[in-house]
């Protein structure tokens, strides 16, 4: 099992966070892989649901919010808000500040630009790394 924190920097991903969660999930997507993206709160799921379907012009990422009748084919990414209890997939992108539990093959944390913001993702790290897990970053 492998944890990737990527790290935000660059000037597109500070204004708006939930591009580099798009471009993650589009490029999940498009190898097929099965994706949960665990949001922060319903409020960031629907943002989320509705920027999937506008951050690139000739981008398709099949996709929907958890709660309703999941169909697995057709929703390569699921969102799901705290409140909704969904089965993890093999790849997570945790928006949350609490360190996903359970299987998975992949967890990809998003790391908020501001310096004040990351003392939860350093804890995750922490947590991850004591699980036995693979931990890595990226700068974006």
């Amino acid at each position: 099992m492998r944890a990737t924190f990527y790290l935000i920097d660059k000037p597109r991903f500070r204004d708006q966070p939930l591009l580099l969660v798009c471009e993650l999930a589009k490029k999940a997507s498009d190898a097929g892989m099965a994706t949960l993206v665990l949001a922060r709160d319903s409020a960031q799921a629907e943002q989320l649901d509705d920027l999937l379907w506008s951050f690139e012009p000739d981008a398709f990422v099949p996709h929907q919010i958890a709660g309703a009748e999941i169909d697995e084919d057709e929703a390569t990414v699921l969102i799901a808000a705290p409140d909704t209890d969904v089965a993890l997939r093999p790849l997570v992108i945790n928006l949350r500040d609490v360190a996903v539990e359970g299987a998975f093959d992949r967890v990809l944390e998003v790391v908020p630009a501001d310096e004040s913001a990351r003392a939860p993702s350093r804890e995750r790290w922490k947590q991850y790394a004591a699980r036995g897990l693979d931990v890595s970053k990226h700068d974006m």
